[in-house]
């Protein structure tokens, strides 16, 4: 029987999350880099990304098949409420429910930390070709996300212009005094 956790992703993991990051970046256009990380690289993003906020790593049968984070979205004070998220599946485990599981579980420790907004940044084609698909705002509208704005033809990759879309998940209400967010790495 096949075993699936959801864990909080640790430097060490790097590694096999770059595996997982690398065919988005040279074969597709979900993410406007042109380079793959190195593995010191991105170690230095997930311990930066641990001191506030989680970086969690989905496994199948031990093995990480994909992860997702929170980052800023404002460095201002005023934002602290809001973040912007990320979710990276490997090819083979795509449509098979880890993305749900990884975004519910961002959800709760988000909501633990008294985040209240959720951004997502999404490359978007004019039409879907090779590199490019709806399938990421898809995914983010089933997860409850709306979209909120456009940025036209702002990301060049693979010979042609790509969009930027904006859209956004509020995990509760806004009160008129909200609590403190609390770090991640405080508890």
């Amino acid at each position: 029987m096949e075993r699936s956790i959801i864990r909080i992703a640790e430097p060490k993991d790097a590694e096999r999350l770059v595996e997982i990051y690398a065919p988005y970046v040279r074969e597709t256009a979900i993410t406007f880099e042109y380079e793959v990380p190195s593995v010191e690289e991105f170690r230095g993003r997930i311990e930066h990304i641990l001191t506030r906020y989680p970086y969690l790593a989905a496994e199948r049968d031990g093995r990480i098949v994909g992860y997702a984070y929170a980052g800023v979205f404002n460095e201002r004070p005023a934002a602290d409420w809001a973040v912007e998220t990320a979710i990276y599946v490997e090819k083979g485990s795509r449509s098979a429910g880890v993305g749900r599981k990884l975004y519910d579980a961002l959800e709760r420790e988000l909501s633990r930390q008294n985040i209240i907004n959720l951004n997502a940044c999404i490359a978007c084609p004019e039409t879907e070709d090779e590199y490019l698909t709806f399938n990421s705002i898809r995914f983010h509208e089933h997860m409850g996300y709306r979209m909120v704005g456009k940025f036209h033809q702002c990301g060049y990759k693979f010979g042609r212009w790509y969009h930027l879309v904006w859209m956004e998940k509020h995990l509760g209400e806004h009160p008129g005094k909200p609590d403190g967010v609390k770090w991640f790495s405080q508890g």
